[in-house]
């Protein structure tokens, strides 16, 4: 193999190798956000469901107010 494709395949490397370590960065940093993500959304989902039992509550007392 001549001395010019040799370095233009280690060009090509070098730039796969870079292209593979920005990949496996944002792939953690995606990883990280997700992981952010479904802890918010089970926040939200418990925030909800207090919200929605509290409601829940108050339309029965005020629904046995009115039965009184």
């Amino acid at each position: 193999m001549s001395d010019d494709l040799l370095l233009a395949l280690e060009t090509k490397l070098d730039k796969l190798i870079l292209l593979c370590s920005r990949l496996q960065q944002e792939n953690a940093e995606l990883k990280t956000r997700e992981n952010e993500w479904q802890r918010e959304r089970v926040r939200l989902i418990e925030k909800n469901e207090l919200a929605r039992s509290r409601v829940e509550a108050m339309i029965t007392h005020l629904r046995n107010l009115d039965a009184e």
